[in-house]
């Protein structure tokens, strides 16, 4: 891990305080995503979003996992929904869902719904259901996909196929036609709910 020092505090808040990009984005370039983190505490929120907003969406992803819980929280705490999804695109599974685990049930949801690949939010949620410190989190996990626009008949017949080799399911995944997710149903409120 970098030591930063005063000196090095004082010209990335020149940077930031002139608005001055190129050299922001040079100084970063210079640095690994731990050594980023690490500046992020040093600095107030604002100043850290703004630097934030300048790193590639995978960079950002891996700055994401290297702060700790309180600054991480900081700083996604008021990023839209859908800047947070586009950087658990760029993180594994289980970084994903330690991340989304720090935010409330709405957050969660809001989120969810703009992650691209539907597979990966479904491995999410499924993840969710378990304390982070069991091995459920580890456990594979298998989804049923139906489309918003399907009639109900047609969803179905496409649940039967789909789970004709599944030993578990709990969860029906809602997607629209670009295969994103657009939510969950329970199982068990499918069969029980008129």
């Amino acid at each position: 891990m970098r030591e930063y020092t005063e000196e090095d505090i004082k010209r990335f808040e020149h940077i930031i305080e002139t608005q001055d990009r190129e050299a922001a984005l040079a100084e970063l370039s210079e640095l690994h995503p731990a050594d980023i983190a690490e500046l992020y505490p040093k600095l107030d929120i604002s100043q850290a979003e703004w630097l934030f907003g300048l790193l590639d969406e995978e960079t950002a992803a891996d700055v994401l996992m290297e702060l700790d819980e309180d600054d991480r929280l900081k700083l996604i705490s008021d990023m839209p929904a859908e800047k947070i999804a586009q950087q658990i695109d760029h993180l594994d599974t289980d970084d994903a869902v330690d991340l989304i685990q720090q935010l409330d049930e709405d957050e969660r949801e809001e989120i969810l719904s703009h992650i691209d690949d539907v597979e990966q939010a479904g491995d999410i949620i499924d993840l969710l259901k378990y304390d982070e410190d069991t091995a459920g989190g580890l456990m594979g996990t298998e989804m049923l996909v139906v489309n918003e626009n399907w009639s109900m008949p047609e969803c179905i017949k496409q649940l039967r196929m789909q789970a004709e080799d599944m030993d578990e399911v709990y969860y029906v995944y809602v997607v629209d036609n670009d295969d994103r997710l657009r939510g969950t149903l329970p199982l068990k409120e499918l069969i029980t709910h008129p």
